[in-house]
């Protein structure tokens, strides 16, 4: 689950600005572009539902709880930086790896920590 900190409104064109935020953020972890765009073309379609994954639903709240946290650390809410911050969190819907680790194992790029 990788994290991705949009603004909600307007919310009905959530689902058709959320490719180009991912975007950004896959740029953030250093995946090539051809990746991205993969991706990208694979979101043409998109439903939105309810998650009965109980383990999912508590990521999710840990990491808006998390992200207050970390937003008050931070100068400004620049959400990309906080997503990329969140990314470095452990999480239990991915066996207690965090994603960004994850995410650059999946595009083929060596980790870089700060």
């Amino acid at each position: 689950m990788l994290p991705v900190l949009m603004p909600l409104a307007p919310a009905s064109t959530l689902a058709a600005r959320f490719p180009h935020e991912l975007a950004s953020i896959l740029r953030g972890h250093g995946a090539i572009q051809a990746f991205i765009a993969g991706e990208v073309a694979a979101m043409g379609e998109v439903s939105v539902a309810k998650s009965s994954n109980r383990s999912v639903v508590g990521t999710m709240n840990e990491f808006a709880f998390l992200a207050e946290g970390y937003r008050e650390d931070m100068e400004g809410t620049d959400l990309l930086a906080l997503s990329m911050r969140l990314a470095d969190t452990p999480c239990g819907a991915s066996k207690h790896d965090c994603p960004t680790r994850l995410v650059r194992e999946l595009v083929g790029v060596s980790a870089r920590w700060n």
